[in-house]
């Protein structure tokens, strides 16, 4: 069974299996926000879905604390993106855009627009 811990004294979480790290999520805290910097899992433990695991529990950790999330990994921004009703709202709006994250938390959005005369 897979474990997801915070190790702050890394600046990272890590996901073990057993007594074997499998994988971690690096950090960085700065005032009321956790940036999200670089994700990476064993290769001997892919395709367990340990990575989303792990990335998912960072980021209810987030939430709990409070914390706005910055994805500066593209993994973390994966997450984030596949799933935007559970994730978006941790991601301030205001840096939405640079991520390429929609500005809504809707699971699509329309492409047109009607005009109404």
């Amino acid at each position: 069974m897979s474990e997801v811990h915070d190790k702050p004294e890394l600046s990272r979480y890590e996901i073990r299996d057993g007594d074997e790290v499998a994988g971690f999520s690096e950090y960085r805290l700065a005032s009321g926000t956790i940036a999200f910097t670089h994700t990476e899992v064993d290769p001997a433990f892919n395709g367990r879905g340990l990575a989303k695991a792990l990335v998912a529990e960072a980021l209810e950790d987030a939430r709990r604390r409070g914390l706005a999330v910055l994805p500066f990994c593209p993994y973390v921004r994966k997450v984030i993106a596949a799933e935007p009703t559970r994730y978006l709202d941790l991601v301030p709006l205001r840096d939405r855009d640079r991520f390429k994250l929609p500005a809504a938390r809707t699971p699509w959005a329309p492409t047109w627009r009607a005009d109404v005369s």
